[in-house]
């Protein structure tokens, strides 16, 4: 996941700033843009079509630009958690100075406390060594180890989160697969017979701005397409029902919960 080397699909995005024109493989989605508009916030999307092996994109400038992960490094954190034996599995309990919590229950709420509790049992220099082998973006964590990736010590881009994305849905990160799997598990918020739906949302803050991520999969008809949104809001609220929203009516504009993808 170097940022300047052979990104999975970075090679496609720079041919359209060399053409200026949409190559076989990227599409441009413009309309994906007035989903942003309706909702007064400015973004960026991209989703990758394993299948056919194609990428739709809204705001490639943006789509490159490293941004902290917010709230979805809990999926690294976890990762990391249990294929070091810090945790056994989704089922154990992590412990702040007011509850004990599992955490599969502390990633579905997202509770920073916990996962900033989970940091300090991981240690910094595991952190710093892990995020090095993985190259997760900028790789900095600076002094603190229960809150860079929260305060711009640590940033990543959307294309390398979508990276991570299709990886792990694959089992293809440097974790075991069963870790993998179970951290899978706890992103799914939609199962049925017709999709599967599964993000993580995060927010931090960022020159006096929210930035929030949402990012994870979505499987129709046995097709599977990794996707990021990123976007920026004057609210410094939590977002997560714009970000849910958002997420849907970019899903539904592109093609999704009609059985046609």
């Amino acid at each position: 996941m170097k940022r300047n080397a052979t990104w999975f699909f970075i090679l496609s995005i720079s041919i359209i700033f060399i053409s200026g024109c949409t190559v076989n493989n990227v599409i441009i989605d413009k309309g994906i843009g007035e989903v942003f508009s309706a909702n007064k916030v400015e973004g960026t999307f991209g989703m990758f079509d394993n299948s056919r092996g194609k990428f739709t994109i809204y705001d490639l400038d943006r789509f490159k630009l490293p941004y902290s992960p917010g709230g979805t490094f809990n999926i690294f954190n976890s990762l990391l958690a249990m294929h070091i034996g810090r945790l056994s599995d989704e089922r154990s309990f992590i412990k702040n100075i007011d509850t004990t919590i599992s955490l599969n229950d502390a990633f579905r709420s997202s509770s920073t406390p916990h996962f900033m509790s989970l940091a300090r049992i991981i240690g910094k220099d595991t952190m710093k060594r892990w995020i090095d082998s993985l190259k997760y973006g900028n790789m900095k964590i600076g002094v603190s180890v229960d809150s860079f990736w929260m305060n711009d010590s640590l940033k990543i881009s959307a294309d390398e989160q979508l990276g991570i994305m299709k990886r792990m849905y694959f089992k293809q990160l440097p974790f075991r697969a069963s870790v993998q799997e179970s951290v899978k598990k706890m992103m799914i918020i939609e199962n049925n017979a017709q999709l599967q739906l599964a993000y993580n949302i995060g927010q931090s803050v960022s020159n006096g701005k929210s930035v929030v991520w949402v990012i994870g999969w979505i499987e129709e008809n046995r097709h599977v397409y990794p996707f990021v949104l990123n976007f920026s809001s004057n609210s410094q609220n939590s977002l997560d029902a714009l970000a849910k929203k958002i997420t849907e009516d970019i899903l539904t504009h592109v093609g999704f919960f009609k059985g046609i993808m």
